[in-house]
């Protein structure tokens, strides 16, 4: 089983950005392009990774309601997006609203259908905040009832913490994707992440794809960063 780096284009400007992508040039990652880019800098960001044939993953996390999210996937999809985000708390209509407007503009622009993964429960969030927030049970059992969520409105799969990801592809199948943020090397600063995990753990765990973010971005060598990471991929 192949874990896929994506790598967090987390980054204020497109310049520095460009640096990045120049820096992983030829390393075999997909790039997460996320709020502080999209909205920064998106148009200039997506024109550069599909002018290199560089997959990415736009991290939108869209959550309204299902013919708001049909409308803003049909939008989203172009060449070059190989994943996209919704959050699975929008409910199975919502969800499939998702994953029909992706295949449905992907067809249009004869292109591959990006793989809609629905976001469960976010790695930021301990024990604590989700009490507070109102859920019940423990975030093993909430990711595995959104996660079904998901599966019954085609999603490709999920974003989860590597602590969930072996009950999940016990219960959905080894084909139904997990994704992985939260991921720090051996030593690394946790920054706002509670439920983290090592690149070698994630890989163990089963996880299909994991983000790393900052580790990379703000080494002084990105690439040899990412080739660390890649390392304890294998």
């Amino acid at each position: 089983m192949k874990t896929h780096l994506v790598v967090a284009v987390d980054i204020p400007t497109f310049a520095r950005a460009k640096l990045l992508l120049d820096a992983l040039a030829g390393l075999d990652v997909t790039y997460k392009v996320g709020y502080e880019a999209l909205y920064g800098y998106g148009p200039e960001l997506l024109d550069l990774l599909e002018s290199r044939d560089a997959a990415y993953m736009l991290d939108v996390k869209l959550h309204d309601i299902p013919r708001t999210v049909h409308a803003a996937v049909r939008a989203l999809v172009r060449p070059g997006v190989a994943l996209l985000t919704v959050h699975a708390l929008g409910g199975t209509e919502m969800l499939a609203a998702a994953t029909e407007a992706a295949a449905e503009r992907a067809a249009e622009l004869g292109i591959g259908v990006p793989k809609v993964l629905a976001i469960t429960l976010l790695t930021s969030l301990g024990p604590a905040n989700l009490a507070v927030l109102g859920f019940a049970g423990t975030a093993l059992e909430g990711t595995l009832r959104l996660a079904a969520l998901a599966r019954d409105a085609r999603c490709a799969g999920i974003v989860c913490s590597t602590a969930e990801v072996a009950k999940v592809k016990a219960f959905f199948g080894s084909d139904f994707l997990a994704l992985c943020p939260g991921i720090r090397p051996s030593g690394g600063a946790h920054g706002d992440q509670r439920r983290v995990a090592t690149p070698r753990e994630a890989h163990a765990a089963g996880a299909d794809y994991i983000v790393v973010g900052r580790p990379i971005v703000e080494d002084v060598d990105p690439a040899a960063a990412a080739r660390l990471i890649l390392a304890e991929l294998q």
